[in-house]
């Protein structure tokens, strides 16, 4: 009978029926510190069925990660699911993608050039499989108004039914100032109508861009930046949260527009403009030109995150220094997010709720 019986224990006990048996992720600390990887310019979560789906810029291909906890995207499984061509339009330079969930169907927006920054589009791949790291990824095209200027750092979001893309371009075909711009969209891969300017750098702070043509040749001897644009929604607004300045300074800072959700949101004037930053360096944290971020929900959906890159010394420029972190944030009285100070390497930060 004792055999019988601890033989009918080892099955209870391997099937996980004998008590509650703990689960893999029940062993990850409670806490977590940044930086999140090494390095990772441009970061960008999807959080979808589970995972986190992660994105940077790798500049020579489009690489994804998944991950059950933010916190292990170092050890998260990773897969380069679409590279360019040797040759042609978007071989080279590819910049800040993002990786969208649209109409039952995956897409990543990325800039890309062919061997000159002048001809910088925007760019769409597909894949129709409800797995990301399976499937095919096809390109459906370039993503560009009939004005077809210099265009980077594309996201897309929808409004009342209405799907619109946002991104950093040029007003004409010379580089100087980069400015915020949006358009409807058809589809996720087609823009529809003309596109409409809604911030450009106007502020000092907004406008620290100074040029050093030694490691900058051919770029005009002051940038002035708006880029990176994002949207964040909290219960009527709408808030687009960009970089202002030139990342190669330590300047590099997020700015925020606000709109009511339903108004005509090509229209400039729906927009309010925060005349200062609203997330920017702390020298006292060591944490520089904190920028070009996302957002997303804790699993259980009771927090709000921010994710970004930025420098962990003076001086390190908008090169492979930068590295993405993580942190939540609230929101004031007023219903405009709160994204505090930038929290400094190594402190121990509570895991997003849900996770465990």
């Amino acid at each position: 009978m004792k055999s019988i019986w601890h033989l009918l224990l080892s099955i209870f006990l391997c099937a996980g029926i004998y008590g509650q048996q703990p689960q893999a992720n029940d062993h990850r600390p409670a806490t977590f510190t940044n930086p999140l990887l090494p390095t990772g310019p441009d970061p960008w979560v999807e959080y979808k069925d589970g995972f986190y789906y992660y994105m940077n810029t790798v500049g020579t291909n489009l690489a994804l990660w998944r991950a059950r906890s933010i916190a292990d995207l170092g050890s998260a499984e990773k897969k380069v699911v679409w590279a360019p061509p040797a040759t042609g339009p978007y071989c080279r330079d590819i910049w800040a993608p993002e990786i969208h969930f649209l109409s039952g169907k995956w897409y990543i927006y990325f800039a890309a050039d062919g061997l000159n920054n002048q001809s910088h589009r925007i760019w769409v791949v597909e894949n129709s499989s409800s797995d990301p790291f399976q499937g095919e990824w096809t390109l459906k095209g370039k993503v560009a108004d009939a004005s077809d200027k210099w265009a980077i750092d594309a996201s897309a979001f929808e409004d009342r039914g209405q799907l619109y893309l946002i991104w950093s371009g040029w007003a004409d075909d010379t580089n100087g100032t980069q400015s915020i711009y949006i358009a409807r969209m058809k589809n996720p891969w087609t823009v529809e109508g003309p596109r409409a300017r809604l911030s450009t750098p106007e502020y000092p702070w907004e406008k620290v861009g100074d040029v050093d043509q030694k490691k900058q040749p051919g770029d005009p001897p002051h940038i002035d930046v708006n880029e990176g644009p994002e949207i964040l929604k909290h219960e009527d607004k709408i808030f687009l949260i960009y970089s202002g300045s030139a990342c190669w300074t330590d300047y590099y800072a997020l700015g925020m527009l606000e709109a009511t959700s339903g108004s005509d949101l090509l229209n400039p004037a729906s927009w309010k403009k925060s005349p200062k930053p609203v997330f920017q360096q702390s020298p006292e944290a060591g944490v520089y030109a904190p920028g070009h971020n996302g957002f997303f929900k804790s699993p259980d959906g009771k927090q709000d995150w921010l994710i970004y890159h930025a420098n962990s010394q003076s001086g390190q420029g908008c090169g492979s220094h930068r590295a993405p972190r993580a942190q939540p944030f609230t929101w004031n009285t007023d219903g405009t997010p709160n994204f505090g100070v930038p929290v400094a390497a190594g402190v121990a930060i509570p895991r997003p709720s849900g996770e465990n």
